[in-house]
């Protein structure tokens, strides 16, 4: 989002040339703004830090599902990255061919393995139960991939870290002589080796680390196409965050990629799965300031949202900055913005931010992945509408939640419908 100056007031706020307020007067609070800009800078940034390499992106849809989304992702020749069948589904409806879709469950029925088979996504092996039901029932006609758990412990919140030894998340690297005793056993075709060891990564260790572990692990399959290094690029939630350096992470693992490809015999096409470094920054929550309420101790601002809409503050102690987008030069005082439910949904504890009044907007950054996508109805409330700007216009994507949205689903069983008080 974009800080300009206007005729009428110091400065405001712009998406792609359209003022925030403008936006949030037409499509109405809380509210999701996405800019497509953004999500196309990441696209080129990621393209630019691998060009020496056969490079494939595939969304990790869970981030942001929304199909305006995946079709954006489509458009620019990004493909997609999905972890259930209705994912794998809605990327179908956004025009994405199956093979141009990667399926990696966790755990999931075998019945929702073959359906995701049925509609030809490139299946991801995430435990050896699962590679040993494929050859029972397939044989080698079905060309799959393996995802290792390297046992590296990097990045970020624990809840996100997904590459150390306890982790639920693929299949142990010390297991490697099972895995090839399964696929000789039946016959089972490799095409690709995985590895996501979680988010955050600050630098390109983690991923030389994991890929190490791949490119040894390749030696016993000869018919490899791919090799998916996952994601777990991190992205700046506030001023001073470091990030990490893709130009950097892009030349040190290419070159690594490229001399493993010498050594193969053959070149791969390298993967990646980026979620929340592509749609992260393009995201802003809009939300209305209900009240502010002085205590002896703080003073809160409570807005129109709360944990339902964005629950990374609570779930992962995330951060995302706040910006008064009525009143940004107002003078600066601490706030302890807060939401409506009720639970404690703090997004923000005594936050310097310009003077907060009843009915001020405020916009939380860095709001496009996992926000939404993580959002619910808790407590009967609304999920908010969802907007693109694209093109300097922005577009409805998703309509606000509706009673009836509530209600779609419950059954009303006829023997509770009397007026007759249980004594």
């Amino acid at each position: 989002m974009q800080l300009e100056p206007s005729s009428g007031r110091s400065a405001r706020y712009q998406i792609q040339g359209v003022d925030v307020l403008s936006i949030a007067e037409q499509f109405g609070l809380p509210l999701y703004v996405y800019d497509a800009n953004k999500i196309i800078e990441k696209i080129g940034d990621l393209r630019s830090a691998f060009s020496g390499v056969n490079l494939r992106i595939k969304y990790a849809a869970k981030a942001l599902t929304n199909v305006s989304i995946l079709k954006l992702m489509r458009q620019q020749g990004v493909e997609m990255d999905s972890v259930s069948i209705n994912e794998a589904r809605m990327g179908m409806l956004a025009g994405f061919a199956p093979e141009q879709i990667m399926f990696t469950p966790s755990g999931v029925s075998f019945d929702e393995v073959r359906e995701a088979i049925e509609l030809g996504v490139q299946l991801n092996v995430d435990s050896l139960s699962l590679l040993e039901w494929v050859g029972q029932n397939y044989g080698g006609s079905v060309p799959v991939s393996i995802r290792i758990n390297p046992h590296i412990s990097e990045g970020g919140n624990l809840k996100i870290s997904t590459g150390h030894a306890d982790s639920k998340f693929g299949i142990s690297v010390e297991q490697r002589a099972d895995i090839r005793r399964i696929v000789e056993q039946y016959a089972i075709h490799i095409v690709g080796l995985h590895v996501h060891t979680g988010s955050d990564f600050k630098n390109a260790s983690a991923f030389l680390d994991g890929a190490a572990v791949l490119f040894n692990m390749a030696t016993d399959y000869t018919d490899l196409r791919f090799i998916d290094f996952g994601s777990g690029f991190k992205v700046a939630y506030k001023e001073g965050d470091h990030v990490t350096d893709i130009a950097d992470l892009g030349q040190k693992v290419s070159t690594a990629f490229q001399a493993f490809c010498e050594r193969y015999g053959r070149n791969l096409e390298l993967w990646f799965e980026p979620g929340k470094f592509l749609v992260s920054e393009s995201g802003h929550l809009l939300v209305q300031t209900n009240i502010v309420k002085e205590n002896p101790t703080r003073t809160f601002a409570a807005v129109d949202s709360g944990l339902n809409h964005l629950i990374r503050p609570m779930m992962y102690d995330s951060w995302h900055d706040i910006r008064n987008v009525s009143n940004p030069e107002g003078d600066e005082k601490p706030y302890t913005v807060v939401g409506y439910i009720c639970e404690t949904d703090t997004f923000a504890t005594d936050r310097p931010l310009p003077e907060v009044r009843p009915g001020d907007v405020l916009s939380f950054e860095n709001a496009g992945a996992y926000g939404f996508s993580m959002a619910s109805t808790y407590n009967a409330r609304f999920r908010p509408a969802e907007v693109l700007v694209y093109d300097g216009a922005p577009y409805l994507i998703r309509q606000r939640d509706t009673f009836e949205d509530l209600m779609r689903g419950q059954v009303d069983v006829p023997v509770l419908n009397t007026e007759e008080i249980a004594q």
